[in-house]
C-alpha cells in the first residue's frame, strides 16, 4: 500500500521494496516557474504547489506541470518554503522569520510559531517531524513535530541553505552559494554525495515520491531530477 506522508511516498507490505535510487543532476524536464522568483516548492500527492517571494503568492499546479490551477496570497510578504505534512500545507518567511500551519492548500492560517532563527529558508517533512534550514545561523532543524520545539541541529553542508527536501530515506539540501544539491545519510549532517544544480540560484526542493523537483531564481525555472 502507497501512503502520503507530506512530501514522501511511505510504501508498507509486500515482499521486497526496489532498492533506492538517489536524485541526480541530469535533467528530465524543466519549466517556466509562474512568476520570477521561485523559493519554495511541496507536493501535496497530487499536485506540485510553489511560492514566489517577489510576488508573495502560492501556486497549485496541475500535476507536476506550468498550468496553475489556483493561486493565493502567502502569509506574509517573503514566503521562502513550502512543505506538505500529508493534511496541511506548512510555508515560512525569511522577514516575519515565522512558519505558518495552513488551513489544508489554501490561505486560511490555522496557527503560527517562530522559526528556530531569522531567515527560515526552507522546510521539508519525514513523516513525523518537520524539518527546516535557515540562512542566518546556517543551521537544519529537526521539530518536534509542527512545533517550535527543536529535538536536534546540525551544520548545513555550506553557509547559504536555501531548500530542503526528503525523499523517505534522505535529507537533501541545496546552497545557492556553492551552487550544489546535497545527499544527506539520512537527517544528519554527513552528506553522501554532491551535485551541481541546473542553474546558479537553487532556492526550494520537494520529492514527488520518484523524482525529486527543484527551482531556481536565477533561471526562473522548475526542473523534474532523473534517479542516479
Amino acid at each position: 500500500m502507497i501512503t502520503l506522508a507530506g512530501n514522501i511516498i511511505l510504501s508498507s507490505g509486500g515482499s521486497s521494496s526496489s532498492p533506492y535510487s538517489p536524485p541526480s543532476g541530469t535533467i528530465l524536464s524543466s519549466f517556466e516557474a509562474p512568476e520570477s522568483v521561485p523559493s519554495g516548492l511541496a507536493y501535496n500527492g497530487n499536485n506540485l504547489i510553489s511560492c514566489d517571494i517577489g510576488f508573495d503568492r502560492i501556486y497549485i499546479h496541475s500535476g507536476v506541470s506550468s498550468t496553475i490551477l489556483s493561486n493565493f496570497s502567502s502569509p506574509s510578504g517573503n514566503p521562502s518554503g513550502l512543505t506538505f505534512d500529508g493534511t496541511n500545507l506548512i510555508s515560512c518567511d525569511s522577514v516575519t522569520d515565522l512558519i505558518y500551519v495552513h488551513d489544508g492548500v489554501s490561505s486560511t492560517i490555522l496557527s503560527s510559531f517562530a522559526a528556530p532563527s531569522l531567515n527560515p529558508s526552507g522546510l521539508a517533512y519525514d513523516g513525523t517531524n518537520l524539518i527546516s534550514c535557515d540562512n542566518n545561523l546556517d543551521l537544519i532543524y529537526v521539530h518536534d513535530g509542527i512545533s517550535s520545539t527543536i529535538l536536534s541541529s546540525f551544520a548545513a553542508p555550506s553557509q547559504n541553505p536555501s531548500g530542503i527536501a526528503y525523499d523517505g530515506t534522505n535529507l537533501i539540501s541545496c546552497d545557492h552559494g556553492t551552487d550544489l544539491i546535497y545527499v544527506h545519510d539520512g537527517i544528519s549532517s554527513t552528506i553522501l554525495s554532491s551535485f551541481s544544480s541546473p542553474s546558479s540560484v537553487p532556492f526550494g526542493m520537494t520529492y514527488d515520491g520518484t523524482n525529486l523537483i527543484s527551482c531556481d531564481i536565477n533561471s526562473d525555472r522548475i526542473y523534474i531530477h532523473a534517479n542516479a
